[in-house]
């Protein structure tokens, strides 16, 4: 009888175990932590989020041409500008920022087009109407009380 009772007790075991291990593949709805879908959730945010593309694409064709003619008048262009920012263009752009020591991987730099003389015209902003831009009047012409007044406030000693 000690031997039945064994071996009712190993089977019972046996179901036992068996049934706890198959029954979550039978349930309805498996618990998951916190966590388990905020990895994945935030991965579909990324793949469907398209990155907006900010500043200026490509240069205007009228901006071309004037730098076009400006790197011709140099001579660093040769033939008609044609208002496009072609390879031709972009080489002789780079020789002259090459030529005045500056960066040559981005084009074009701030310093050459100034040289060039296609800086920013401010001649129609709002507050040059009654602007003059010329060059400002020589020290000695400032009166003293009012170059020691500039001193004081800047704080340089004299």
């Amino acid at each position: 009888m000690g031997r039945n009772v064994f071996c009712l007790r190993a089977k019972s075991a046996i179901l036992l175990s068996a049934f706890l291990l198959a029954s979550p593949a039978f349930a309805s709805h498996v618990h998951r932590g916190p966590t388990a879908g905020a990895i994945h959730h935030s991965h579909r945010l990324l793949r469907h989020h398209s990155r907006r593309v900010r500043g200026q694409q490509a240069i205007e064709p009228d901006r071309v041409m004037q730098i076009q003619q400006a790197l011709i008048g140099q001579h660093y262009l040769s033939g008609e500008p044609t208002g496009k920012w072609d390879a031709t263009t972009i080489a002789a752009m780079q020789k002259y920022q090459a030529d005045n020591g500056w960066q040559t991987k981005l084009t074009p730099d701030s310093r050459a087009l100034k040289k060039l003389g296609l800086g920013p015209d401010y001649s129609t902003a709002i507050n040059a109407k009654d602007s003059s831009f010329a060059a400002p009047p020589p020290a000695n012409t400032i009166p003293a009380d009012q170059a020691a007044g500039f001193a004081v406030a800047s704080g340089v000693k004299q």
